[in-house]
C-alpha cells in the first residue's frame, strides 16, 4: 500500500511534530530543532511505531514535508526488517538481565515469578494458569525494573545533585525513557531485559536531563561523568533494542 504523508494545516514554531501513514498505519514524527544541526536527520523510535526528526530551526515546513515523502521508502523498508512480536511461553527462552531464561510453568494457582538456577540453566518459574502466565512475567519484570531504576536514578541523583519529582514505570515502545520538565523520570519496563550496565545507563541518561533537557555536548558529558561506559552501553540498546521492545506480555 503507498505512504500518505499527514501534515496539520498550521503549526506552531515550538511544535512542527507531524504523523505519517505507513502501509495503514499511522506514525507519529517527532520533530526536535536542534541549534547546532546542519541538516535534517531521520530515525526510527524503537519499537518502529513512530520516527524522531532532529534538523535546524531554519527548515520551513515545505522542506520538511518534502524529507519525508523522500525518505518514505526508507521508512517503509526499515519498519519491514523489524523483529516480529514474540509473546514468550512455557518452554520458551526470554532475555532478562541480559541473560537468557528458560520460562517454566509451575502448577501451582498462587504464587510469585521465581530466578531459579535448574541443571545449570536459569529459569524463571512462572506460577499460574496458561492464561495468567503473560501477565504474571509482565508484573515480575515490572517490579524489578522498578527496584533497580529505583537504585540507580537515587545513585545518579546524588552524584549530580539533582532531584527528580517523580519515576514511572511504562509500558511504552517508542522510547526507553524521558525526563519531563515537571522533574518526572519515566521508563520502559524492557529495560530490565538488558544487562544490568545498560539499565545503569539509561537511568544516567534520564537523570542528566534534570541538569541538561537536551543532547548537548555538556548533556553528554555529564552522562560520562557518572556512566564512564555510556557508549558501549548506548550502543548495545542500538543493537538489541528492537528485539526487547518485541516482547510482549
Amino acid at each position: 500500500m503507498p505512504l500518505r504523508l499527514l501534515s496539520r494545516r498550521k503549526k506552531s514554531p515550538e511544535n512542527r511534530d507531524r504523523h505519517l501513514e505507513v502501509d495503514g498505519e499511522r506514525l507519529s514524527v517527532r520533530v526536535q530543532l536542534h541549534p547546532t544541526s546542519k541538516r535534517i536527520t531521520l530515525r526510527l523510535m524503537p519499537g518502529g511505531d513512530g520516527l524522531k526528526i532532529t534538523m535546524p530551526a531554519h527548515v520551513s515546513d515545505q522542506e520538511l514535508d518534502a524529507f519525508l515523502a523522500r525518505n518514505r521508502q526508507w521508512v517503509s523498508v526499515r519498519r519491514a526488517r523489524l523483529p516480529k512480536p514474540m509473546a514468550p511461553d512455557a518452554g520458551q527462552t526470554i532475555l532478562y538481565r541480559g541473560v537468557e531464561h528458560r520460562i517454566e510453568r509451575l502448577d501451582r494457582l498462587r504464587g510469585l515469578v521465581e530466578v531459579r538456577e535448574i541443571d545449570g540453566e536459569p529459569v524463571l518459574v512462572v506460577p499460574g494458569g496458561e492464561g495468567q502466565l503473560g501477565r504474571k512475567l509482565r508484573d515480575f519484570f515490572k517490579r524489578r525494573a522498578r527496584s533497580e531504576l529505583d537504585a540507580a536514578v537515587a545513585r545518579h541523583c546524588q552524584a549530580l545533585g539533582v532531584r527528580a519529582r517523580q519515576i514511572r514505570i511504562t509500558d511504552t515502545t517508542s522510547r526507553w525513557g524521558s525526563c519531563s520538565t515537571t522533574r518526572t523520570l519515566s521508563f520502559s519496563w524492557r529495560i530490565i531485559l538488558a544487562p544490568p550496565e545498560v539499565l545503569d545507563y539509561l537511568a544516567a541518561h534520564e537523570v542528566a536531563h534534570l541538569r541538561e533537557m537536551n543532547h548537548s555536548p555538556r548533556f553528554w558529558s555529564l552522562v560520562r561523568s557518572i556512566c564512564p561506559g555510556m557508549e558501549t552501553h548506548k550502543a548495545w540498546l542500538k543493537r538489541n533494542g528492537n528485539r526487547l521492545h518485541a516482547v510482549t506480555l
